[in-house]
């Protein structure tokens, strides 16, 4: 697991949120979504963004198996906001991360997408 960005100090009220990007070291498309994820880290300052390689961090997973990459985990506190996989452009990653963050847009979180979360928080 790779922190790309940990909350700004003095963000402690929205530290909870967080950006998991979940990719594969051996994919193409993950490396150059990369950079991409690192822009959006600089847009959301109190935010912690998190580049998860999911052959180094297997037992994370759980029952979770990722089929399209990249997949990103987006949630605020204790919620999965949003997670699936997402095109590769950045104003398509800036306006899902503000819909999740600020206006609180919400997916269907599942038991194994929660569990995942409660894994990466500790």
């Amino acid at each position: 697991m790779n922190v790309l960005q940990s909350a700004a100090p003095g963000a402690a009220a929205d530290a909870d949120r967080l950006a998991v990007c979940l990719c594969a070291a051996w994919c193409d498309t993950c490396e150059a979504y990369r950079p991409v994820l690192e822009g959006a880290a600089q847009q959301f300052p109190d935010a912690r963004f998190i580049w998860l390689d999911i052959e180094d961090h297997e037992a994370l997973l759980g029952s979770i198996d990722v089929e399209d990459f990249p997949t990103l985990l987006i949630a605020v506190g204790d919620e999965v906001r949003f997670f699936g996989p997402l095109t590769p452009q950045p104003e398509t990653l800036a306006r899902l991360l503000r819909a999740s963050f600020d206006e609180g847009t919400r997916t269907a979180s599942t038991p194994d997408t929660a569990a995942l979360l409660a894994r990466l928080r500790r």
